[in-house]
C-alpha cells in the first residue's frame, strides 16, 4: 500500500456533535468532503451529550439497588436517537452492552460498591453505545462505514508515580507512529468510526483516558497514524479569546501555535483538552478546530509557527475550582531541599501541583482541578503531612485567571490600567510564566468571571484587524445560516408588536404573558416538587401575579409592601400559601404578618430570643444556611458565614432549645444557597442538609430548598436539566415519607418573559471604541453594573442586517458604570430612533430600578396578543 494511500484525516467529535440528527447530517457531509480529498477518514467520537455525567450517577445509585430508573432512562436516550436517525432494529443492534452494563451494575449492588476497574468498564459504556449508533448511521446513508474498537490499538502506558486509581481512570497511551496500526486500520476500509476516551492496558483490561480525554484519544490517533490534520468538531467554531458564553466581545483565534493553545487550554479553556496538543505537537500535526452545527465556518488552525512574533494577549480565561496550598516555615530559609521534601509529599499523595510561588518562608501552590482527584479527605491528609515542615493552609475554591499571549513581558507597561482592577480583590497568588506566554492570578473563584469581563474589555477588545483575532460570536452568528437551536425567541416572533408598543415610547420593559404560563406549566410539571412558591421580588408585577397564582404557584415574599401586594392583587388566596420570608425585619412586621394569616419564616435566633411573645403558640419555618453559597455572583450567594442569611449550622441547637422554650413549633425547614445555579446537585445537597435534621424538629412537615434555578442568558445557550432535577429529588423524596419539598423560583419564571425596550438616542466614535447610546440606563436595569450580568441586545428596528459593528450600548446615567453591554454586535447601520432590545431582562429589572439622575426608569408593559 503506498503512503498516498494510507494518508489519514482524524476527525474527532465531542458529546454534543453527536447528540442530535442535524448534527449526524452535517457529520455525513464533512466525512464525504474528507474522503473526497483522497485521505482515509478515522472518526474518533464520545458519548452522547450528558452520558458519561448519568453512567456516574447509575453507578452511585447501583450501591444501594436504585440504578433501574437511571438504566432505563440511559436506554431509551440511545435507542430514541437511534430511532430518529432512522436506524431499524436498535434494540437489538445496542443489546450487548446493554446487557453487559446491567451485568456490571448488579455486581456493584451485590457487592455494595464498585472499585476503579468496574468503573472503567461502566464509564466506557457511553462511547461504545454512541459509536455503534454512528457507524450504523453512516452505513444506512451511503457510506461503507466500519465500526473499530479503540482498545485494540490504544495501549495504555505504566507510569511510576500513578496511583491505581489514575492508571484506570486516568491513563496515558503511546502515540508513536506505527507503520501496524496505520495498515491494520487500512485494511478495514477508508471511513473508521472508533471511541474516544477508552483504551486498554497491557492485560487487556478496559482503561480511561480521564475526562475530556476523547480529543486526547484523537490525538493519540493522529500520532499513530502520522495524520495529515487532526480536526476536533465541537459546539463551538474554534477557540476564542475568552469564553464566548461569559464574555460578550470574546474574540475567534484564528490562529494558534501548540504553545499558545496549550496555555489557553491548561488556563482553562473548554474547547480543548490539554492532553491532545502533545502527540500533535510532536509529529507536527496541524489541528484544526471546528463547529459541527457551522460546517461552513472558518475555525481555529493550530501549528507550530506563529502568524507574527508581535507581543500581543490573546485570550483570557478563567479556570474555576482552583485549591490553593499555603505553607508557611520560617525554618524554610536557605534549607537546602525544603521544597523538595515539600513536593515529595505531594508526590507520595498522586497530586499535580500547578502554579508555584515562593518567598523567604512560605510557599504556595495551586491544585488544578483538571489534574487532580480532589475531596476533603485529601485534602485533610495532605494538609497533616505537610504539618511536619511548617503550617499549611488550604485556600478555596479560587480561581486562575490568566492572560495568555506573546511576549508577555515586552508590554507590562500596557497592563497599568488593567492592573487597577485588582484593587478591589484580593491576590493570592501571582505567576509570569518563563516561556513568557501568560500571567497569571488567582483569586476568590466569586471573583474570576467579572475580572475576565473586565480584563478582555482592556485588553483584547481595542485590537482591529488583527491576523490572530477574528470576529466576536455575535459577529459570526449574525451571518451564519444556522440559527442557535430551539424556537425563536418570543420577542422574535413578536417583533411587529412591539415595535408599534414603541411608536409612543423612549423607553419600555414589557412582559409577555405566555412565557410566564410556559414556566409554571415546567415547574408544575416536576413529579418530586410539592409546592411552587414565585419568589415575587423578582417582578411584582399585578399582572404576572395573577399568571402566576393561575398556574397554581404559591407566592413568597420578602416584606410587608410584597405580602400587601400579593393580597391585593390575588384577594381569594389562602393566606397560607403566601410565605413571608423577611430579613432582619423589624417586631412590628413579624406581628403584623401573623395577622395576615400567612406563613412566617425566621432566620435568626434574634426574634425568638428577644420577642418570645411574638412567636409564643405560633407554627413557623425556618430558614437555615446550607453552608456554602451557589450562583453566577458573589452577591446573589446567600449560604456560607460572609451571607446575612440563615441560621448558621453551629446554631442549630440553640434554635431547637429556643423554640421549644417559646413554644412556637417548627413545622418547616427552609434553605436557599444563591441564584443562577445549573448544578442539580445543589438542591439535593440542601435536602439532604434539611432532612438530617428532621429527627431534632419532629413538627417539620415542608422542607423548601429554595430557588436559585438557572436561566439562559445567551441565545442558544444550554437550558435547566429538569430531568436531572426531578430525577435527584425523586431519590431523595423516597426517605422523606409525609413530608412535602417545595421550591421557590423567582428569576426562572419571568427573566425570558420580559425585554427592555429602548430607542437610541446618539452613537459616539472615540479612538478605538463606539458608543450606542439608548434613552435609558442603570436606572431601569441595573443588573450589568451590579453583578456584571449579560443580557444579550440586539436592534430590533434592523435585526435582519448582517453588516455590524461592535460597539459598547450605554444609558444616559452620570456613571461610568452605566453600560449595558459591553462589544456588542449592533448593525452599523444603526441610527437614531432604532428600538434596541435587552433581552432576560423580566426578573430583577423593573423591581430593582430607580429615579437615580431624577430620570424616570422605563414604564411597564404587558403585550396582550
Amino acid at each position: 500500500m503506498t503512503s498516498s494511500e494510507n494518508d489519514w484525516i482524524v476527525l474527532k467529535f465531542g458529546g454534543t456533535s453527536v447528540s442530535s440528527v442535524s448534527n449526524w447530517r452535517n457529520i455525513r457531509g464533512i466525512a464525504l468532503d474528507r474522503l473526497a480529498s483522497g485521505a482515509n477518514v478515522l472518526i474518533v467520537h464520545s458519548a452522547l451529550s450528558g452520558v458519561t455525567d448519568r453512567l456516574e450517577r447509575l453507578l452511585a445509585a447501583a450501591v444501594e439497588g436504585g440504578h433501574p430508573p437511571l438504566f432505563e432512562e440511559l436506554r431509551h436516550r440511545h435507542l430514541d436517537l437511534a430511532s430518529s436517525l432512522g436506524i431499524a432494529e436498535a434494540s437489538d443492534l445496542l443489546e450487548p452492552f446493554f446487557n453487559e452494563l446491567s451485568t456490571l451494575l448488579v455486581a456493584v449492588h451485590s457487592t455494595r460498591g464498585s472499585d476503579d476497574r468496574t468503573r472503567a468498564r461502566v464509564m466506557a459504556m457511553g462511547e461504545l453505545l454512541a459509536t455503534t449508533i454512528g457507524a450504523r448511521f453512516l452505513r444506512i446513508n451511503d457510506l461503507d462505514a466500519a465500526w473499530v474498537d479503540a482498545r485494540d490499538y490504544l495501549k495504555a502506558t505504566s507510569r511510576a508515580a500513578a496511583t491505581v486509581r489514575a492508571e484506570y481512570l486516568s491513563a496515558t497511551c503511546d502515540f508513536a507512529p506505527s507503520d501496524d496500526i496505520r495498515n491494520r486500520l487500512a485494511a478495514r476500509g477508508r471511513l473508521l468510526v472508533t471511541q474516544g476516551f477508552i483504551a486498554s492496558n497491557t492485560a487487556g483490561e478496559t482503561v480511561l483516558l480521564g475526562r475530556g480525554g476523547s480529543d486526547t484519544s484523537g490525538a493519540y490517533f493522529a500520532g499513530l497514524l502520522r495524520a495529515r490534520q487532526l480536526e476536533i468538531w465541537t459546539d463551538v467554531p474554534g477557540m476564542f479569546s475568552a469564553n464566548p458564553r461569559a464574555t460578550a466581545g470574546a474574540r475567534q483565534l484564528l490562529e494558534l501555535t501548540f504553545d499558545e493553545a496549550q496555555e489557553v487550554a491548561t488556563a482553562g479553556a473548554k474547547v480543548l483538552h490539554p492532553r491532545c496538543l502533545l502527540p500533535a505537537r510532536e509529529y507536527s500535526i496541524p489541528i484544526f478546530v471546528y463547529a459541527t452545527q457551522a460546517p461552513q465556518m472558518r475555525g481555529t488552525r493550530i501549528s507550530q509557527s506563529p502568524p507574527s512574533d508581535a507581543a500581543q494577549v490573546k485570550a483570557v480565561c478563567v479556570k474555576k475550582g482552583v485549591t490553593l496550598i499555603s505553607l508557611e516555615s520560617p525554618g524554610m530559609w536557605h534549607e537546602v531541599g525544603f521544597l523538595a521534601d515539600a513536593f515529595q509529599i505531594f508526590k507520595q499523595h498522586g497530586l499535580s501541583v500547578d502554579l508555584v510561588s515562593t518567598s523567604e518562608t512560605n510557599v504556595t501552590v495551586s491544585l488544578d482541578p483538571q489534574a487532580n482527584a480532589i475531596d476533603q479527605l485529601v485534602l485533610q491528609r495532605l494538609q497533616a503531612d505537610l504539618a511536619v515542615l511548617g503550617r499549611a493552609e488550604i485556600i478555596g475554591p479560587c480561581a486562575s485567571v490568566s492572560l495568555v499571549g506573546r511576549n508577555i513581558r515586552s508590554i507590562l507597561h500596557q497592563l497599568g490600567p488593567a492592573l487597577e482592577l485588582f484593587a478591589e480583590q484580593r491576590i493570592y497568588l501571582v505567576s509570569q510564566a518563563a516561556n513568557d506566554l501568560n500571567l497569571t492570578f488567582v483569586v476568590d473563584e466569586s471573583q474570576g468571571d467579572r475580572l475576565v469581563d473586565d480584563l478582555h474589555h482592556l485588553l483584547v477588545d481595542p485590537v482591529r484587524d488583527d491576523a490572530v483575532l477574528g470576529p466576536t460570536w455575535q459577529q459570526l452568528f449574525a451571518s451564519a445560516t444556522p440559527k442557535p437551536p430551539g424556537m425563536p425567541p418570543w420577542w422574535s416572533r413578536k417583533r411587529q408588536a412591539l415595535l408599534a408598543l414603541m411608536a409612543t415610547r423612549d423607553s419600555a420593559y414589557v412582559y409577555d404573558l405566555e412565557t410566564v404560563r410556559d414556566r409554571c406549566r415546567k415547574l408544575k410539571e416536576l413529579k418530586s416538587i410539592d409546592r411552587v412558591s414565585y419568589a415575587m421580588k423578582a417582578n411584582p408585577h399585578p399582572s404576572i401575579l395573577r399568571e402566576v397564582r393561575q398556574g397554581g404557584v404559591a407566592i413568597e415574599c420578602v416584606s410587608r409592601g410584597e405580602v400587601e401586594r400579593a393580597i391585593s392583587s390575588l384577594p381569594d388566596i389562602d393566606r397560607k400559601e403566601v410565605l413571608f420570608t423577611p430579613n432582619f425585619a423589624a417586631r412590628e412586621e413579624y406581628v403584623w404578618a401573623f395577622e395576615q394569616g400567612v406563613t412566617v419564616t425566621l432566620d435568626s435566633l434574634y426574634p425568638l430570643e428577644y420577642w418570645p411573645d411574638v412567636f409564643a403558640g405560633r407554627d413557623i419555618f425556618v430558614r437555615l444556611d446550607p453552608g456554602e453559597g451557589r450562583g453566577h455572583h458573589a452577591h446573589v450567594r446567600t449560604g456560607g458565614i460572609e451571607s446575612k442569611f440563615g441560621v448558621a449550622r453551629g446554631e442549630v441547637e440553640v434554635l431547637r432549645t429556643l423554640a421549644s422554650k417559646v413554644g412556637a413549633r417548627v413545622i418547616g425547614l427552609h434553605a436557599h444557597a444563591g441564584s443562577g445555579v445549573f448544578d442539580v446537585n445543589n438542591w439535593r445537597d440542601t435536602g439532604q442538609y434539611l432532612s438530617s435534621l428532621l429527627l431534632g424538629f419532629p413538627d417539620v412537615r415542608v422542607l423548601d430548598l429554595g430557588g436559585g434555578i438557572g436561566v439562559p442568558d445567551r441565545l442558544g445557550a444550554p437550558e435547566f436539566d429538569f430531568a436531572a432535577f426531578d430525577s435527584a429529588l425523586l431519590e431523595l423524596k423516597k426517605s422523606l415519607g409525609d413530608i412535602a419539598l417545595w421550591i421557590e423560583p423567582g428569576r426562572y419564571v419571568v427573566a425570558e418573559a420580559g425585554v427592555l425596550l429602548a430607542k437610541v438616542t446618539q452613537i459616539k466614535g472615540k479612538g478605538h471604541a463606539s458608543f450606542v447610546g439608548v434613552a435609558t440606563g442603570m436606572n431601569s436595569l441595573i443588573r450589568p453594573a451590579l453583578y456584571g450580568a449579560h443580557h444579550d441586545i440586539v436592534n430590533l428596528t434592523r435585526i435582519e442586517d448582517q453588516d455590524t459593528m461592535l460597539c459598547d450600548v450605554v444609558g444616559p446615567i452620570c456613571e461610568t458604570g452605566d453600560v449595558l453591554g459591553h462589544s456588542r454586535a449592533l448593525p452599523r447601520g444603526t441610527q437614531e430612533g432604532d428600538v434596541v432590545l435587552i433581552a432576560t431582562a423580566g426578573a430583577y429589572g423593573a423591581s430593582m430600578s430607580s429615579n437615580y439622575n431624577l430620570r424616570a426608569p422605563a414604564e411597564e408593559c404587558v403585550l396582550v396578543i
